[in-house]
Protein backbone atom coordinates (compact mmCIF):
# COMPACT_ATOMS: atom_id res chain seq x y z
CA UNK A 1 0.00 0.00 0.00
CA UNK A 2 1.31 3.79 -0.41
CA UNK A 3 -0.03 6.79 0.55
CA UNK A 4 1.84 10.17 -0.45
CA UNK A 5 1.05 13.56 0.29
CA UNK A 6 2.02 16.51 -1.71
CA UNK A 7 0.89 20.30 -1.94
CA UNK A 8 -0.86 19.13 -5.18
CA UNK A 9 -3.13 16.74 -3.40
CA UNK A 10 -2.74 13.59 -1.99
CA UNK A 11 -2.03 10.17 -4.14
CA UNK A 12 -2.16 6.53 -2.73
CA UNK A 13 -3.19 2.82 -3.71
CA UNK A 14 -7.24 1.72 -2.96
CA UNK A 15 -7.19 -0.25 0.46
CA UNK A 16 -5.46 -1.19 3.31
CA UNK A 17 -5.05 0.77 6.42
CA UNK A 18 -6.20 4.05 7.60
CA UNK A 19 -2.83 6.17 6.58
CA UNK A 20 -1.29 3.19 4.63
CA UNK A 21 -2.97 3.63 1.37
CA UNK A 22 -5.88 5.76 0.05
CA UNK A 23 -8.53 4.58 2.41
CA UNK A 24 -12.37 5.73 3.06
CA UNK A 25 -10.43 7.69 6.04
CA UNK A 26 -7.63 9.25 4.26
CA UNK A 27 -10.11 11.01 1.67
CA UNK A 28 -12.48 12.30 3.86
CA UNK A 29 -9.44 13.38 6.16
CA UNK A 30 -8.01 15.35 2.98
CA UNK A 31 -10.98 16.62 1.79
CA UNK A 32 -12.18 17.93 4.44
CA UNK A 33 -8.80 20.01 5.05
CA UNK A 34 -8.62 21.05 1.44
CA UNK A 35 -12.74 22.31 2.17
CA UNK A 36 -11.82 23.91 5.49
CA UNK A 37 -8.99 25.89 4.05
CA UNK A 38 -11.60 27.18 1.10
CA UNK A 39 -13.68 27.93 3.44
CA UNK A 40 -11.02 29.99 5.42
CA UNK A 41 -9.49 31.45 2.38
CA UNK A 42 -12.11 32.07 -0.49
CA UNK A 43 -13.05 35.63 -1.33
CA UNK A 44 -16.89 36.77 -0.24
CA UNK A 45 -16.25 33.05 1.16
CA UNK A 46 -17.68 31.34 -2.24
CA UNK A 47 -18.59 27.80 -0.85
CA UNK A 48 -18.76 26.09 -4.21
CA UNK A 49 -16.32 23.29 -5.02
CA UNK A 50 -16.58 21.32 -8.76
CA UNK A 51 -15.48 17.88 -8.68
CA UNK A 52 -14.88 15.90 -11.80
CA UNK A 53 -13.24 12.20 -12.11
CA UNK A 54 -11.64 10.09 -14.82
CA UNK A 55 -13.05 6.36 -15.50
CA UNK A 56 -10.82 4.51 -12.60
CA UNK A 57 -12.30 1.55 -10.56
CA UNK A 58 -12.26 3.41 -7.43
CA UNK A 59 -13.82 6.70 -9.04
CA UNK A 60 -17.40 6.67 -8.15
CA UNK A 61 -16.31 5.28 -4.56
CA UNK A 62 -14.00 7.94 -4.19
CA UNK A 63 -16.55 10.26 -5.78
CA UNK A 64 -19.26 9.59 -2.86
CA UNK A 65 -16.71 9.99 -0.38
CA UNK A 66 -15.03 13.54 -1.53
CA UNK A 67 -18.58 14.89 -2.63
CA UNK A 68 -20.21 13.97 1.28
CA UNK A 69 -17.67 15.00 2.96
CA UNK A 70 -17.93 18.61 1.32
CA UNK A 71 -21.83 18.73 2.08
CA UNK A 72 -21.00 17.63 5.06
CA UNK A 73 -18.80 20.90 5.42
CA UNK A 74 -21.55 23.53 4.07
CA UNK A 75 -20.05 23.39 0.52
CA UNK A 76 -21.92 23.44 -2.73
CA UNK A 77 -20.76 21.10 -5.10
CA UNK A 78 -21.30 21.12 -8.72
CA UNK A 79 -20.30 17.26 -9.40
CA UNK A 80 -19.49 17.11 -13.65
CA UNK A 81 -19.03 13.52 -13.67
CA UNK A 82 -16.71 11.83 -15.91
CA UNK A 83 -14.41 14.82 -17.23
CA UNK A 84 -10.53 15.44 -17.98
CA UNK A 85 -8.15 17.01 -15.82
CA UNK A 86 -8.72 20.24 -18.26
CA UNK A 87 -11.85 20.02 -18.33
CA UNK A 88 -12.58 20.46 -14.62
CA UNK A 89 -10.19 23.15 -14.92
CA UNK A 90 -12.51 25.17 -17.31
CA UNK A 91 -15.37 24.36 -15.11
CA UNK A 92 -13.79 26.40 -12.37
CA UNK A 93 -13.65 29.07 -14.03
CA UNK A 94 -16.98 29.51 -16.14
CA UNK A 95 -18.66 28.46 -12.68
CA UNK A 96 -16.83 31.19 -11.14
CA UNK A 97 -16.42 28.26 -8.19
CA UNK A 98 -13.80 28.88 -5.13
CA UNK A 99 -11.79 24.99 -6.17
CA UNK A 100 -12.33 22.07 -7.61
CA UNK A 101 -11.21 18.38 -7.24
CA UNK A 102 -10.19 15.87 -9.85
CA UNK A 103 -10.53 12.54 -9.03
CA UNK A 104 -7.23 10.86 -10.78
CA UNK A 105 -4.11 9.51 -10.38
CA UNK A 106 -2.90 10.67 -13.78
CA UNK A 107 -0.76 7.92 -15.62
CA UNK A 108 -0.76 5.60 -12.44
CA UNK A 109 -1.88 1.95 -12.63
CA UNK A 110 -5.81 1.36 -11.86
CA UNK A 111 -5.31 0.62 -8.21
CA UNK A 112 -4.31 4.07 -7.45
CA UNK A 113 -6.43 7.05 -6.62
CA UNK A 114 -5.92 10.75 -6.29
CA UNK A 115 -7.30 14.02 -4.98
CA UNK A 116 -5.47 17.22 -7.31
CA UNK A 117 -7.15 20.70 -5.70
CA UNK A 118 -7.38 23.55 -7.85
CA UNK A 119 -7.94 27.18 -6.45
CA UNK A 120 -10.70 30.13 -7.59
CA UNK A 121 -8.48 29.96 -10.97
CA UNK A 122 -8.44 26.16 -11.71
CA UNK A 123 -5.20 26.20 -11.18
CA UNK A 124 -3.06 23.74 -9.06
CA UNK A 125 -2.94 25.28 -5.51
CA UNK A 126 0.59 27.16 -5.00
CA UNK A 127 3.63 25.70 -2.28
CA UNK A 128 2.10 28.24 0.57
CA UNK A 129 -1.50 27.33 0.04
CA UNK A 130 -0.95 23.30 -0.03
CA UNK A 131 0.94 23.54 2.42
CA UNK A 132 -1.48 25.28 4.62
CA UNK A 133 -4.16 22.19 3.62
CA UNK A 134 -1.58 19.55 4.63
CA UNK A 135 -1.54 21.37 8.16
CA UNK A 136 -4.93 21.77 8.61
CA UNK A 137 -5.32 17.85 8.07
CA UNK A 138 -2.14 16.89 10.31
CA UNK A 139 -3.61 18.49 12.92
CA UNK A 140 -7.59 17.64 11.76
CA UNK A 141 -8.90 20.61 12.34
CA UNK A 142 -12.01 20.70 11.04
CA UNK A 143 -15.71 21.93 12.26
CA UNK A 144 -18.68 20.53 9.91
CA UNK A 145 -22.20 22.11 9.48
CA UNK A 146 -24.75 21.89 11.23
CA UNK A 147 -28.29 20.46 9.82
CA UNK A 148 -29.35 23.59 8.03
CA UNK A 149 -25.65 24.82 6.88
CA UNK A 150 -25.14 21.64 4.77
CA UNK A 151 -24.32 22.14 1.50
CA UNK A 152 -26.04 21.05 -2.08
CA UNK A 153 -24.88 19.18 -5.27
CA UNK A 154 -25.94 19.67 -8.52
CA UNK A 155 -25.34 17.84 -11.19
CA UNK A 156 -23.98 19.04 -14.57
CA UNK A 157 -22.28 16.83 -17.13
CA UNK A 158 -22.41 19.70 -19.91
CA UNK A 159 -18.94 20.26 -19.58
CA UNK A 160 -17.86 17.77 -22.06
CA UNK A 161 -19.25 19.78 -24.52
CA UNK A 162 -18.41 23.32 -23.27
CA UNK A 163 -14.61 22.17 -22.86
CA UNK A 164 -14.97 21.29 -26.95
CA UNK A 165 -16.77 24.55 -28.03
CA UNK A 166 -13.57 26.45 -26.08
CA UNK A 167 -11.18 24.41 -28.51
CA UNK A 168 -13.17 25.26 -31.67
CA UNK A 169 -13.20 28.85 -30.95
CA UNK A 170 -9.50 29.30 -30.20
CA UNK A 171 -8.28 31.58 -33.33
CA UNK A 172 -5.02 29.03 -33.85
CA UNK A 173 -7.40 26.07 -34.44
CA UNK A 174 -8.12 26.04 -38.10
CA UNK A 175 -11.13 23.31 -38.29
CA UNK A 176 -11.85 24.12 -41.81
CA UNK A 177 -8.02 23.07 -42.95
CA UNK A 178 -8.31 19.78 -40.93
CA UNK A 179 -11.81 19.19 -42.30
CA UNK A 180 -10.55 19.71 -45.73
CA UNK A 181 -7.24 17.51 -45.22
CA UNK A 182 -9.37 14.54 -44.52
CA UNK A 183 -7.12 12.97 -42.23
CA UNK A 184 -7.60 8.93 -40.21
CA UNK A 185 -6.80 9.80 -36.60
CA UNK A 186 -6.00 6.93 -34.69
CA UNK A 187 -6.73 7.60 -30.59
CA UNK A 188 -5.67 5.61 -27.77
CA UNK A 189 -7.69 6.43 -24.74
CA UNK A 190 -6.45 3.62 -22.04
CA UNK A 191 -10.45 2.82 -21.03
CA UNK A 192 -11.08 6.30 -19.44
CA UNK A 193 -12.11 9.33 -20.27
CA UNK A 194 -10.50 10.27 -23.32
CA UNK A 195 -13.15 7.69 -24.80
CA UNK A 196 -15.73 9.93 -24.09
CA UNK A 197 -14.18 13.41 -25.16
CA UNK A 198 -11.50 12.67 -27.79
CA UNK A 199 -14.00 11.21 -30.32
CA UNK A 200 -16.24 13.60 -30.03
CA UNK A 201 -13.56 16.62 -30.03
CA UNK A 202 -12.11 14.91 -33.75
CA UNK A 203 -16.11 14.83 -35.01
CA UNK A 204 -16.81 18.52 -34.15
CA UNK A 205 -13.01 19.32 -36.02
CA UNK A 206 -14.41 17.89 -39.36
CA UNK A 207 -12.18 14.29 -39.02
CA UNK A 208 -14.40 11.51 -40.36
CA UNK A 209 -12.10 8.72 -40.36
CA UNK A 210 -11.85 7.90 -36.43
CA UNK A 211 -9.88 4.42 -35.29
CA UNK A 212 -10.51 3.53 -31.99
CA UNK A 213 -8.13 1.82 -29.44
CA UNK A 214 -9.61 1.11 -25.65
CA UNK A 215 -12.36 4.17 -25.53
CA UNK A 216 -14.40 2.13 -23.01
CA UNK A 217 -14.20 4.52 -20.05
CA UNK A 218 -14.50 1.64 -17.93
CA UNK A 219 -10.99 1.90 -15.66
CA UNK A 220 -9.66 -1.11 -17.11
CA UNK A 221 -6.07 -0.23 -18.33
CA UNK A 222 -5.36 -2.32 -21.34
CA UNK A 223 -1.55 -1.50 -21.10
CA UNK A 224 0.37 0.80 -18.62
CA UNK A 225 -1.39 4.28 -18.74
CA UNK A 226 1.76 6.21 -19.35
CA UNK A 227 1.78 6.96 -22.63
CA UNK A 228 5.40 5.93 -23.32
CA UNK A 229 6.78 4.57 -26.36
CA UNK A 230 7.25 0.81 -24.67
CA UNK A 231 3.48 0.80 -24.06
CA UNK A 232 2.06 1.89 -27.38
CA UNK A 233 2.91 -1.16 -29.54
CA UNK A 234 -0.85 -1.44 -30.75
CA UNK A 235 -1.77 1.84 -31.35
CA UNK A 236 1.73 1.40 -33.84
CA UNK A 237 0.91 -1.57 -34.90
CA UNK A 238 -2.83 -0.38 -35.56
CA UNK A 239 -1.17 2.48 -37.45
CA UNK A 240 0.02 0.51 -40.40
CA UNK A 241 -3.16 -1.54 -40.95
CA UNK A 242 -5.43 1.46 -40.83
CA UNK A 243 -2.92 3.98 -42.84
CA UNK A 244 -3.79 6.58 -40.42
CA UNK A 245 -2.45 9.78 -41.08
CA UNK A 246 -1.36 10.42 -37.59
CA UNK A 247 -2.31 8.71 -33.98
CA UNK A 248 -2.58 10.26 -30.32
CA UNK A 249 -2.24 9.29 -27.56
CA UNK A 250 -3.43 10.36 -23.89
CA UNK A 251 -3.28 9.34 -20.18
CA UNK A 252 -5.88 8.94 -17.96
CA UNK A 253 -7.08 12.29 -16.86
CA UNK A 254 -6.08 13.76 -20.95
CA UNK A 255 -3.61 15.96 -19.64
CA UNK A 256 -0.73 14.57 -21.58
CA UNK A 257 -0.82 13.88 -25.44
CA UNK A 258 1.33 11.78 -27.37
CA UNK A 259 1.42 11.70 -31.02
CA UNK A 260 2.04 8.29 -33.29
CA UNK A 261 3.35 8.92 -36.80
CA UNK A 262 1.67 7.54 -40.12
CA UNK A 263 4.60 4.95 -39.94
CA UNK A 264 4.47 3.58 -36.58
CA UNK A 265 6.81 5.58 -35.08
CA UNK A 266 6.66 7.82 -31.82
CA UNK A 267 6.74 11.54 -32.45
CA UNK A 268 8.78 11.26 -28.74
CA UNK A 269 6.72 13.11 -25.90
CA UNK A 270 9.21 16.33 -25.88
CA UNK A 271 8.38 16.91 -29.20
CA UNK A 272 4.54 17.94 -28.60
CA UNK A 273 5.29 20.55 -26.82
CA UNK A 274 7.85 21.88 -29.26
CA UNK A 275 6.03 21.30 -32.64
CA UNK A 276 2.99 22.74 -31.21
CA UNK A 277 4.72 26.07 -30.10
CA UNK A 278 6.12 25.82 -33.29
CA UNK A 279 3.26 26.63 -34.69
CA UNK A 280 1.91 29.13 -32.20
CA UNK A 281 5.02 30.95 -32.30
CA UNK A 282 4.52 31.17 -35.96
CA UNK A 283 1.55 33.30 -36.04
CA UNK A 284 1.55 35.03 -32.37
CA UNK A 285 5.92 35.99 -31.87
CA UNK A 286 6.57 35.53 -28.50
CA UNK A 287 8.10 33.57 -25.02
CA UNK A 288 7.73 30.30 -23.93
CA UNK A 289 8.43 28.56 -20.89
CA UNK A 290 9.22 24.76 -19.79
CA UNK A 291 10.72 22.78 -16.92
CA UNK A 292 14.35 22.46 -16.25
CA UNK A 293 13.83 18.52 -17.31
CA UNK A 294 12.51 18.94 -20.74
CA UNK A 295 14.51 19.16 -24.42
CA UNK A 296 16.45 22.00 -25.26
CA UNK A 297 14.58 21.85 -28.76
CA UNK A 298 11.95 24.52 -27.40
CA UNK A 299 14.69 26.81 -26.56
CA UNK A 300 15.98 26.70 -29.81
CA UNK A 301 12.62 26.87 -31.60
CA UNK A 302 11.83 29.74 -29.45
CA UNK A 303 14.84 31.64 -30.22
CA UNK A 304 14.39 31.00 -34.18
CA UNK A 305 10.83 32.87 -33.79
CA UNK A 306 12.63 35.85 -31.84
CA UNK A 307 10.97 34.81 -28.54
CA UNK A 308 12.74 34.26 -25.06
CA UNK A 309 12.53 30.57 -23.67
CA UNK A 310 13.00 30.62 -19.49
CA UNK A 311 12.82 27.47 -17.60
CA UNK A 312 10.95 26.89 -14.37
CA UNK A 313 11.38 24.22 -11.77
CA UNK A 314 9.66 20.77 -12.54
CA UNK A 315 6.08 20.96 -11.70
CA UNK A 316 2.98 22.28 -13.32
CA UNK A 317 2.25 25.05 -10.51
CA UNK A 318 5.84 26.06 -11.09
CA UNK A 319 5.16 26.45 -14.91
CA UNK A 320 2.28 28.18 -14.90
CA UNK A 321 3.51 31.00 -12.36
CA UNK A 322 6.91 31.29 -14.65
CA UNK A 323 4.63 31.61 -17.93
CA UNK A 324 2.67 34.39 -16.14
CA UNK A 325 5.74 35.94 -15.25
CA UNK A 326 7.57 36.07 -18.51
CA UNK A 327 3.92 36.55 -20.52
CA UNK A 328 4.65 33.71 -22.44
CA UNK A 329 2.42 32.70 -25.58
CA UNK A 330 2.76 28.71 -24.70
CA UNK A 331 4.49 26.54 -22.95
CA UNK A 332 4.39 23.34 -20.74
CA UNK A 333 6.07 20.23 -19.96
CA UNK A 334 8.32 17.22 -22.07
CA UNK A 335 5.59 14.79 -20.74
CA UNK A 336 3.39 16.03 -23.72
CA UNK A 337 1.51 18.49 -21.40
CA UNK A 338 1.02 21.91 -23.43
CA UNK A 339 -0.25 24.80 -21.94
CA UNK A 340 -1.63 27.48 -24.05
CA UNK A 341 -2.87 30.51 -21.76
CA UNK A 342 -5.53 31.75 -24.84
CA UNK A 343 -7.18 28.81 -23.76
CA UNK A 344 -6.31 28.29 -20.03
CA UNK A 345 -3.38 27.68 -17.61
CA UNK A 346 -3.55 23.99 -17.70
CA UNK A 347 -2.16 20.79 -19.27
CA UNK A 348 -4.51 20.28 -21.83
CA UNK A 349 -4.38 17.36 -24.28
CA UNK A 350 -7.27 18.77 -26.64
CA UNK A 351 -5.89 21.67 -27.10
CA UNK A 352 -2.65 19.94 -28.09
CA UNK A 353 -4.54 17.90 -30.59
CA UNK A 354 -6.56 20.45 -32.74
CA UNK A 355 -3.45 22.97 -32.48
CA UNK A 356 -1.13 19.80 -34.33
CA UNK A 357 -4.33 19.10 -36.25
CA UNK A 358 -4.13 22.48 -37.52
CA UNK A 359 -0.39 22.58 -38.04
CA UNK A 360 -0.50 19.37 -39.81
CA UNK A 361 -3.39 20.14 -42.35
CA UNK A 362 -1.33 23.82 -42.72
CA UNK A 363 2.14 21.70 -43.45
CA UNK A 364 0.59 19.44 -45.88
CA UNK A 365 3.23 16.41 -45.27
CA UNK A 366 4.01 13.55 -43.10
CA UNK A 367 3.53 13.60 -39.37
CA UNK A 368 7.27 11.55 -39.82
CA UNK A 369 8.54 14.17 -42.24
CA UNK A 370 7.46 17.00 -39.58
CA UNK A 371 9.04 15.54 -36.62
CA UNK A 372 12.46 15.92 -38.89
CA UNK A 373 12.03 19.52 -38.65
CA UNK A 374 12.97 19.98 -35.31
CA UNK A 375 16.05 20.01 -33.80
CA UNK A 376 17.54 16.47 -32.85
CA UNK A 377 18.08 15.50 -28.75
CA UNK A 378 17.82 12.48 -26.96
CA UNK A 379 17.06 12.51 -23.03
CA UNK A 380 18.35 10.06 -20.78
CA UNK A 381 16.91 9.38 -17.37
CA UNK A 382 18.22 7.36 -14.49
CA UNK A 383 18.41 7.45 -10.74
CA UNK A 384 21.41 6.43 -8.34
CA UNK A 385 20.62 5.11 -5.07
CA UNK A 386 21.87 6.87 -2.04
CA UNK A 387 22.04 5.90 1.98
CA UNK A 388 20.08 7.90 4.14
CA UNK A 389 22.83 9.14 5.63
CA UNK A 390 24.41 10.94 2.78
CA UNK A 391 23.63 14.51 2.53
CA UNK A 392 22.88 14.92 -0.60
CA UNK A 393 22.52 18.71 -0.52
CA UNK A 394 25.81 18.98 0.58
CA UNK A 395 26.54 16.41 -2.94
CA UNK A 396 24.78 19.06 -5.11
CA UNK A 397 26.54 22.29 -3.57
CA UNK A 398 29.76 20.15 -4.18
CA UNK A 399 28.66 19.30 -7.85
CA UNK A 400 27.54 23.13 -8.40
CA UNK A 401 31.27 23.60 -7.36
CA UNK A 402 33.05 21.32 -9.55
CA UNK A 403 31.18 22.76 -12.72
CA UNK A 404 31.31 26.12 -12.01
CA UNK A 405 32.45 27.19 -15.27
CA UNK A 406 29.56 25.90 -16.97
CA UNK A 407 26.15 27.36 -17.25
CA UNK A 408 24.38 26.26 -13.86
CA UNK A 409 20.56 26.47 -13.07
CA UNK A 410 19.76 25.83 -9.29
CA UNK A 411 16.20 26.91 -8.85
CA UNK A 412 15.13 23.72 -8.72
CA UNK A 413 18.23 20.75 -8.15
CA UNK A 414 20.89 21.18 -9.83
CA UNK A 415 21.26 21.96 -14.27
CA UNK A 416 24.58 21.66 -15.91
CA UNK A 417 23.98 23.57 -19.59
CA UNK A 418 27.37 22.35 -21.38
CA UNK A 419 27.18 24.05 -24.95
CA UNK A 420 25.82 21.58 -26.56
CA UNK A 421 24.13 19.48 -23.98
CA UNK A 422 22.96 19.38 -20.12
CA UNK A 423 22.16 17.30 -17.05
CA UNK A 424 19.85 18.11 -14.50
CA UNK A 425 19.87 16.65 -11.19
CA UNK A 426 17.18 16.62 -8.18
CA UNK A 427 16.40 15.07 -4.93
CA UNK A 428 13.56 12.86 -4.36
CA UNK A 429 11.79 14.48 -1.20
CA UNK A 430 10.50 11.22 -0.32
CA UNK A 431 13.46 8.74 0.01
CA UNK A 432 17.32 8.76 -0.71
CA UNK A 433 18.11 8.96 -4.51
CA UNK A 434 19.13 12.01 -6.90
CA UNK A 435 17.58 11.66 -10.14
CA UNK A 436 19.62 12.14 -12.92
CA UNK A 437 18.10 13.96 -16.76
CA UNK A 438 20.94 14.41 -19.43
CA UNK A 439 20.03 15.65 -22.91
CA UNK A 440 22.54 15.44 -25.46
CA UNK A 441 22.37 15.25 -29.60
CA UNK A 442 22.74 11.42 -29.39
CA UNK A 443 21.58 9.04 -27.55
CA UNK A 444 24.91 8.06 -26.83
CA UNK A 445 26.17 10.73 -25.93
CA UNK A 446 23.02 11.06 -23.22
CA UNK A 447 23.70 7.93 -21.46
CA UNK A 448 27.42 8.68 -21.42
CA UNK A 449 26.62 12.05 -20.16
CA UNK A 450 24.39 10.37 -17.57
CA UNK A 451 26.74 7.78 -16.34
CA UNK A 452 29.88 10.38 -15.86
CA UNK A 453 27.61 12.58 -13.91
CA UNK A 454 26.80 9.32 -11.84
CA UNK A 455 30.16 8.61 -11.30
CA UNK A 456 31.15 11.74 -10.03
CA UNK A 457 28.21 11.75 -7.38
CA UNK A 458 29.67 8.01 -6.48
CA UNK A 459 33.18 9.58 -5.53
CA UNK A 460 31.66 12.54 -3.60
CA UNK A 461 29.33 10.39 -1.92
CA UNK A 462 32.12 7.71 -1.23
CA UNK A 463 30.12 4.87 -2.32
Amino acid sequence: MALIKSISGIRGTIGGRAGEGLSPLDVVKFTAAYGSWIKKNSPGRNKTIIVGRDARISGEMVDSLVTGTLVGLGMNVINIGLATTPTTEIAVQKEKAAGGIILTASHNPKQWNALKLLNEKGEFLSDKDGKEVLEIAGKEDFVFAEIDDLGTVTKNENYNCIHIEDVLRLQLVDVEAIRKANFTVAIDCVNSVGGIILPELLKALGVKNIKKLYCEPNGYFPHNPEPLPEHLTEISRLMQTEKADVGFVVDPDVDRLAIVCEDGSMFGEEYTLVSIADYVLSHTPGNTVSNLSSTRALRDITRAHGGTYTAAAVGEVNVVAKMKETAAVIGGEGNGGVIYPASHYGRDALVGMALFLSLLAKEKTKVSVLRKKYPEYYISKNKIQLTPDIDVDLILSEIKVKYKNEEINDIDGVKIDFPDKWVHLRKSNTEPIIRIYAEAHSQKEADALALNTMEVIRKLAEI
